[in-house]
């Protein structure tokens, strides 16, 4: 048994997104570069500002989540269950203490639908028609009670509100509670914020795409940039202790090797630029890589001109003359930014760009000038080791996560 340190590794990836509903079609999709963003078409939201977004479609709960917990949990906690089988399955994890797994999730605006059906019940009916699970169905904290719950997993749990960096934050959480002793955690996130109370709350960001064309809605790094387009969808990963998972043959995927966060506050977005660059020195500096072994960038891709501009000077600032020749792709640009699931779905499209030696695009967006070399049009071949994510959120939240991929990865 080893005494050394601890290092946490990607055993399991699950995914729930507008462009699929598991790993290999939301990949397949990914890697082909088609936008998937829609009108908004359902039922309170037609006559909304907020017109285009990324949905999740033919996801049926019910297939996948028993019943019991279906009528306790929202929208949020359903893709994230879903999403957490697939994670599970992927890595095999069995027979584990179940006092040596832990669960950790992000959220950044919890079960709107669920919460809103109440608040009419009480408003429109009365109080007798509010259900018991009101109090716990619309919390931040719960995908990561009802995964625990369900799974039986009684290790170290924690739930992060904190802006849409809270993605990258839960697997830097999560790497933590490896080294100091966990087996394995579950973690991720996933969100659902297209129903009529959560898009209102949206509509008081004034980074939010107001575009009527899909196509046109959500164009980062793009001369024609006019904010973001919201989605709904996530992923779940499970870490593992890397010689914990060598012993039982576990396929690595890839290896979480550093995290850095900061925070610049919700002035200008041009303050977000140092934040920015110092969570990258950070998250560089603890995988104990230089600005030369960046092979892929996962840009956090605002699509507002002010923070895509910051965001290439933070590159500049932390890579130095290496910003200018990374790679840098945005391909949540297709499906829309899910909040704190949007990064995760950047996780998962970075391990497995490294997989397949693939860098997605970043889907209608054909040139920016920009100083960086993004990736359009169609995928690029490319050996890809490590892979550098960045999230950002509205509130000033900054987080960038390094992945490895070593060369005997199995």
């Amino acid at each position: 048994m080893s005494t050394g340190p601890r290092h946490a590794v990607i055993t399991g990836i699950g995914v729930v997104a507008p462009n699929g509903n598991s790993t290999d079609v939301f990949w397949k999709a990914t890697r082909e570069g088609g936008v998937h963003l829609e009108r908004i078409s359902r039922e309170g939201c037609a006559d909304l500002p907020l017109a285009v977004a990324g949905l999740v479609k033919d996801f049926e709960p019910a297939g996948t989540v028993e019943e019991r917990f279906l009528v306790q949990t929202d929208r949020f906690t359903h893709f994230a269950l879903a999403a957490a089988d697939q994670a599970l399955a992927d890595a095999a994890l069995d027979g584990l203490p179940e006092f040596s797994v832990g669960v950790a999730t992000a959220s950044s605006s919890g079960g709107g639908a669920f919460g809103q059906r109440e608040l009419q019940n009480l408003w429109g009916v009365g109080p007798g028609f509010v259900g018991p699970y009101q109090s716990i169905a619309w919390f931040y904290a719960a995908s990561t009670g009802q995964i625990s719950i369900r799974g039986g997993f009684k290790g170290p749990c924690a739930v992060l509100a904190d802006d849409e960096a809270g993605g990258l934050d839960a697997i830097g959480h999560a790497a933590r509670s490896i080294r100091r002793g966990a087996d394995a955690m579950v973690v991720g996130a996933a969100e659902a914020p297209i129903a009529p109370y959560s898009m209102v709350c949206q509509l008081g960001y004034r980074e939010l795409s107001l575009a009527v064309d899909p196509s046109r809605a959500y164009l980062p790094f793009d001369s024609a940039a006019c904010g973001f387009a919201p989605a709904e969808g996530g992923a779940m990963l499970v870490l593992e202790d890397e010689d914990a998972a060598r012993r039982r043959g576990a396929r690595i995927r890839a290896r979480v090797a550093g995290h850095g966060a900061t925070f610049t506050g919700t002035a200008d977005w041009e303050e977000s630029r140092h934040g920015l660059a110092a969570a990258i020195r950070i998250a560089m500096e603890e995988a104990g890589v230089g600005p030369g072994d960046i092979d892929v960038v996962f840009a956090d891709a605002l699509a507002v001109p002010a923070a895509d501009h910051a965001e290439v000077l933070a590159l500049a600032d932390a890579l130095g003359p290496y910003a200018a020749a990374a790679p840098v792709t945005a391909p949540k640009a297709g499906i829309g930014r899910a909040y704190c699931g949007g990064a995760m779905l950047d996780c998962a499209a970075a391990v497995l760009a490294m997989e397949h030696g693939v860098l997605p695009p970043t889907p209608g967006v054909f040139a920016t000038e920009l100083d960086i070399d993004l990736v359009t049009g169609r995928a690029r071949a490319a050996e890809a080791r490590t892979a550098l994510v960045l999230s950002r959120g509205l509130m000033g939240c900054n987080s960038a996560l390094v992945l490895r991929r070593d060369a005997d990865a199995t």
